[in-house]
């Protein structure tokens, strides 16, 4: 049996690392899991150490909340595994799934990544685990809602897909780092994540990567894997699972700032205690969907579009940043 490395980077999903590691380690003999803590304020990191600091199969990690693909890179250095799963706590993969794509892996050298069809708690598909590049055409129809519009079309749909289907095996452009396993000698030819990205977009970046490599990115829609999503970014997905957003820990540490909770007096004259900690992580998060999109642009595209198109879906991604964070600071107020 291959051997898996399993890399699973938290940060704030305490209620969800046990259910998480304990999956793992029951359906896969083979596997190790490098559990890395981006300094978590809820206690993650303390709750991980009392129940796997004395499993040889867990290697725990504490680090400094510099990002994902910091934390990634933690991890890369310290493992043996022939294939390497990254993967969400909030995703939880079978034993079938984890053969499958192993397997699937093995039995094809032109492919470096798989990523499984993951599906939601309420049975509906993860479509942001089927993607394609964000071309200036592409995200074009993205941000002009045309790809909603129209999602099965391949003129206008390329944003996801979905004209290829969810239910079959077939190539794709990128996926996610919920559940994305790789070999490790394509991670090798590819190397580290690259740490200018912070969370979102170093996905889209590793794939992009993968296949400029010569390697393919292979979409098992037929295997099927649980994903909770978002639970460490407080997606409506995730309203139920303790996280930064939906519980207010005091204070928090993202993307170099730190904020605090305060008390502010409510309607009736009390004090009470607002989630401020929670409003202020929904505008960076919400910033950082933006930023990772104008940075892999300019990584990749800048020199192989013109310069007009370019300046065009550059001021695009700024009004998308604009009316999201305008969004986002109203939902956190009603």
């Amino acid at each position: 049996m291959p051997k898996i490395s399993v890399i699973i980077v938290n940060y704030a999903t305490k209620g969800l690392i046990k259910k998480c590691i304990d999956n793992l380690l029951e359906v896969y003999e083979n596997l190790d899991v490098f559990f890395v803590d981006n300094d978590s304020p809820d206690g993650s990191a303390d709750l991980a150490e009392k129940l796997y600091s004395n499993n040889p199969r867990v290697t725990l990690i504490k680090s400094p909340n510099n990002g994902q693909p910091y934390a990634y890179n933690q991890a890369l250095r310290l493992l043996d595994g022939e294939y390497i799963l990254y993967l969400g706590t909030d995703a939880f993969p079978t034993h079938n799934a984890l053969v499958e794509m192993v397997n699937h892996l093995a039995n094809n050298p032109d492919v470096g990544v798989v990523s499984p069809h993951l599906f939601l708690r309420d049975g509906s598909s993860d479509i942001d685990a089927h993607r394609g590049f964000p071309t200036p055409w592409t995200a074009i129809t993205h941000m002009t809602g045309l790809g909603k519009l129209f999602p099965k079309s391949k003129l206008f749909g390329g944003y996801h897909m979905l004209y290829k289907g969810l239910d079959t095996r077939h190539d794709i452009d990128a996926c996610i780092t919920h559940c994305l396993m790789v070999k490790k000698s394509v991670q090798d030819k590819v190397g580290f994540w690259d740490e200018d990205y912070f969370i979102f977009g170093e996905d889209i970046d590793f794939c992009y990567k993968v296949q400029k490599a010569g390697f393919k990115l292979r979409y098992l829609g037929d295997v099927r894997v649980l994903h909770y999503k978002g639970a460490s970014v407080g997606r409506d997905t995730a309203k139920d699972i303790d996280n930064i957003i939906n519980t207010d820990y005091g204070s928090a540490s993202f993307g170099g700032e730190t904020v605090s909770s305060k008390v502010e007096p409510s309607e009736d004259g009390k004090k009470k205690k607002i989630t401020n900690t929670a409003r202020w992580m929904k505008i960076k998060i919400t910033k950082e969907r933006t930023r990772a999109m104008r940075l892999f642009y300019k990584k990749h595209y800048d020199k192989k579009y013109p310069k007009i198109l370019n300046l065009l879906v550059l001021f695009g991604i700024s009004v998308a940043e604009f009316i999201k964070v305008g969004v986002a600071l109203l939902k956190s107020y009603f």
